[in-house]
């Protein structure tokens, strides 16, 4: 599976490159566009069309304020979109999350946290893990990883405790 990667302003690269960390440890590839769904429309419309073409699977996409790019690119696609809130503006970041969590019935945008480019990674791999069972080793191995890494701070932990 590819996963295309959208971006509304190169200012939010620093969160969306979290995403990129992802992929590349997953091994999974991807492209990166830069566009805006209010400035750039041709070019976010000619990209998620010929998505499917190029062998995209699913969607990842930032956007701040009133969050409008991953709705725009779930009207063009019928592929996954996940949106990712970023944190801008006065709000910080909730209006980006009610505008993105707020889709019309019918074309869903999965939503993850404000800034939680990480995450949405996440859940392209696992939506790619359904048809490619090497990608779906490789994402049971980093879970499991993790609740190692929780059992062993625990142990630490159990041992800091007893030597109070």
């Amino acid at each position: 599976m590819k996963v295309a990667l959208i971006m509304g302003s190169d200012s939010d690269f620093p969160v969306m490159k979290k995403a990129v960390a992802i992929f590349k440890e997953f091994g999974v590839d991807y492209e990166v566009l830069l566009a805006s769904a209010h400035r750039t429309p041709a070019a976010v419309r000619e990209f998620v069309t010929t998505a499917e073409e190029r062998g995209i699977g699913a969607f990842v996409v930032g956007a701040g304020m009133a969050a409008h790019l991953p709705g725009v690119v779930a009207s063009y696609t019928t592929l996954p979109v996940i949106g990712v809130p970023l944190e801008s503006g006065s709000l910080q970041g909730m209006d980006a999350l009610l505008a993105i969590v707020q889709m019309p019935s019918g074309i869903p945008v999965a939503t993850v946290a404000i800034n939680g480019a990480k995450n949405a990674a996440l859940l392209a791999v696992q939506i790619g893990a359904v048809s490619d069972a090497e990608l779906a080793k490789k994402y049971k191995a980093y879970r499991e990883n993790m609740a190692n890494e929780v059992m062993a701070k625990n142990q630490k932990l159990q041992e800091d405790v007893k030597a109070l």
